[in-house]
């Protein structure tokens, strides 16, 4: 049975030791430990990989929108935790239409809330609404153009 919050979480796990390190060989080692220490259900690791998967393969352009929408935060002094779960939120917006975009952000900001600093939940909470709106408007404009 999919656990999409089990997911998010080894995937935030994965990111975070990914990061750490600096070595992208890393993340699909600490996937792989994650999803074993967890004993995830298959669907709910393969999720976990999916996730990784897309916010690494996008990470230029994840990274441009949060930067983007991050006034006056600086992508590289965020605390880790935040910037990684705001990488897997914004890739889970931009590529995992299914998930209702209010369903990704709730759970952003409870995993932001159990794994981040005070503040976090608000932090992501905020951020993910900003970028929600820029990713929905930019759908809404490339429909209208195909129309025109």
């Amino acid at each position: 049975m999919l656990n999409r919050r089990k997911s998010r979480e080894l995937a935030l796990q994965s990111l975070y030791a990914w990061e750490s390190t600096g070595d992208e060989a890393v993340i699909n080692d600490a996937l792989k430990f994650a999803i074993e220490e967890s004993q995830a259900p298959e669907e709910t690791r393969d999720y976990a990989v999916s996730l990784v998967n897309k916010a690494i393969g996008a990470q230029k352009t994840i990274d441009g929108l949060i930067q983007k929408h991050a006034a006056n935060w600086d992508l590289k002094r965020m605390a880790a935790i935040d910037r990684n779960l705001l990488r897997l939120a914004t890739a889970e917006l931009m590529f995992f239409e299914k998930v209702p975009f209010k369903v990704v952000i709730d759970e952003a900001v409870e995993i932001a809330k159990t794994f981040g600093a005070d503040d976090s939940g608000k932090f992501v909470n905020g951020l993910l609404d900003s970028i929600h709106k820029e990713l929905v408007s930019n759908q809404v404009s490339s429909i209208q153009g195909k129309r025109s």
